[in-house]
């Protein structure tokens, strides 16, 4: 999914979706990270894609809060 479109259907969710989807990423995230301990596979290119995309959730996040204030 090309950067664009995953900031539009971010940019799309509610508060509560954008929150629920940044759990799933710290999950996801940590998930990785212990297998990456562990040895089992390359998953490198993978932390890095959910750190980016974790990230872009707490912009859209910081955005929806700073328009409500």
């Amino acid at each position: 999914m090309k950067v664009k479109e995953q900031l539009e259907q971010l940019r799309e969710m509610n508060s509560q979706e954008l929150t629920d989807q940044a759990d799933a990423l710290k999950e996801s995230l940590f998930r990785l990270k212990f297998r990456k301990a562990l040895g089992v596979g390359e998953v490198t290119a993978d932390i890095v894609r959910e750190k980016k995309t974790l990230a872009r959730v707490y912009t859209v996040l910081g955005e929806k809060d700073k328009a409500a204030k």
